[in-house]
């Protein structure tokens, strides 16, 4: 009886029977380029997932600054406010008088 052998190893041996070896060596050369297409597939991805990040990371220091600047224009508002309420009550402790 026939041994089973190994998805792989059957398929090998397959290939072995029914190309000539100057086929197999085009099948070789098949796989190996098959193999350069998934790493450039995967340089790829990362690419992407860097300039991914990066442009998350540039959308956070925008938002930071935005809110560092609205908080600013807070500040500036509330001391605008005090210096009018002091200056009223300057006016109107001077009419006091």
């Amino acid at each position: 009886a026939p041994r089973l052998l190994h998805g792989n190893q059957s398929t090998q041996l397959i290939l072995q029977a029914a190309f000539p070896l100057q086929q197999q060596g085009t099948f070789a050369a098949a796989t190996q380029q098959q193999q350069q297409l998934q790493q450039q597939q995967q340089q790829l991805q990362q690419q992407h997932q860097q300039q991914q990040q990066q442009l998350q990371q540039h959308h956070q220091q925008q938002q930071q600054q935005l809110q560092q600047q609205q908080q600013q224009q807070l500040q500036q508002q509330q001391q605008q406010q005090q210096q009018q309420q002091l200056q009223q009550q300057l006016a109107a402790h001077r009419s006091d008088r």
